[in-house]
């Protein structure tokens, strides 16, 4: 009897976080996110000739919605978490290139100045809660900081992406090639090494953004340039149906966290 009280009180204790289980779909769906974003930014920004401050402003608001609509649901919504997703890498596309480009910080400023206020955003929310964990993500103010982190990295992602693609050289199928291969170091790394699991998960999670940026720019950029030329409206249509066909066949389950 002691015995299934334990489970009891145990069961009571568990509590679904915000966020999905890290599955290979997870991963699947988020570099899916992350080559919309790219196509779905650029589409704004340079196929309607709205510009980059007018595109951030549009996805800015789009993710503010997105977020509080998020935060204020009492449990996982896998539809809501995953329009968040794809808001923040949106408004980090047409953000990242606003600053690399209209502010003429260029690609390595960008990247530098967006890797430390990642890296800040990392280090306060550990400060304050005590643990930078996925699994933790299960009140207001843990949402807060993992979307905050979140944002600065899609942002940093695409400078980032750009940075290695255009100034270092490597064009976009070489770039593809590097963010692939370090991703694929990260995987042995958590199969075959004692390195925190939250600390692989995150640097994994940051590798996406750039991939996908460079996959993005491969797709809808000039043959010129390196690209295949697809038109963006079409290329983000087509990522947006991959998407959804993931969410369909396969069952989003909210991560969860004992307390």
């Amino acid at each position: 009897m002691n015995a299934l009280n334990q489970n009891v009180v145990d069961a009571k204790d568990v509590v679904m976080a915000k966020v999905p289980e890290v599955t290979l779909a997870f991963w699947a769906i988020k570099i899916l996110a992350t080559t919309l974003g790219e196509t779905g930014g650029d589409a704004v920004s340079m196929s309607m000739n709205l510009g980059y401050l007018v595109g951030t402003g549009i996805f800015a608001a789009v993710f503010l919605v997105a977020v509080i609509v998020q935060i204020r649901a009492e449990r996982f919504h896998p539809l809501v978490y995953w329009i968040t997703i794809i808001a923040t890498t949106t408004v980090g596309t047409t953000l990242a290139d606003f600053a690399d480009r209209s502010l003429g910080i260029g690609y390595a400023g960008g990247t530098l100045l967006l890797l430390s206020l990642l890296l800040m955003s990392l280090f306060s929310w550990r400060w304050t809660m005590g643990s930078v964990s996925v699994s933790s993500v299960a009140t207001p103010k843990a949402e807060m900081f993992y979307w905050v982190t979140i944002m600065f990295s899609q942002t940093l992602g695409t400078a980032l992406g750009d940075w290695c693609a255009d100034t270092a050289g490597f064009g976009y199928s070489g770039a593809a090639l590097l963010f692939s291969t370090m991703l694929a170091t990260i995987v042995v790394a958590y199969y075959h090494s004692r390195i925190s699991p939250t600390l692989l998960f995150w640097a994994a999670f940051i590798l996406t953004r750039p991939l996908g940026a460079v996959v993005g720019d491969f797709l809808d950029k000039p043959i010129a340039s390196g690209g295949l030329e697809l038109s963006r409206y079409t290329a983000t249509a087509v990522l947006l149906g991959g998407i959804a066909i993931l969410l369909m066949v396969t069952r989003q389950r909210a991560a969860a966290t004992s307390h």
